[in-house]
């Protein structure tokens, strides 16, 4: 799946086009990718609505596409940052979140005591060359 994402990223030239843009761009390209994570979860919300499961998972795969997409566009290492945030949700217990509600009676995954957020710094690619205004 990685694969997939790199492989497109390369035949548009997107990672090539964005490692080599000003940080100023780089900060737009990053709010565009935002942007169309929100029109790819209207288009989830909208195929709900419709209960039309086609659409559903078309959408679902389109915003992995693009998260995914994005963070290979900025060099980030996908597996390393996917490898840190599964280790660390692994770690979360099985209890009930108190804090809203649970009609399904699933689990929720909860931060025991020492627990620790996954740690990306030495992963974030061209990102850290984005500066707040």
């Amino acid at each position: 799946m990685i694969k997939d994402i790199k492989d497109l990223n390369k035949r548009f030239d997107i990672t090539n086009t964005v490692r080599n843009m000003e940080p100023n761009l780089k900060k737009e390209y990053l709010d565009f990718r935002i942007n169309f994570i929100k029109e790819e979860l209207t288009e989830l919300q909208d195929a709900r609505h419709l209960n039309n499961a086609d659409d559903i998972v078309d959408a679902f795969i389109d915003l992995v596409v693009v998260a995914l997409g994005t963070l290979d566009s900025f060099d980030v290492d996908i597996e390393k940052a996917w490898a840190r945030v599964h280790f660390a949700n692994m770690i979360k217990e099985k209890d009930i979140n108190d804090k809203r509600e649970n009609k399904h009676n699933l689990p929720d995954l909860i931060k025991p005591e020492l627990w620790k957020a996954p740690y990306h710094q030495d992963n974030v690619g061209t990102l850290k060359e984005i500066k707040n205004d």
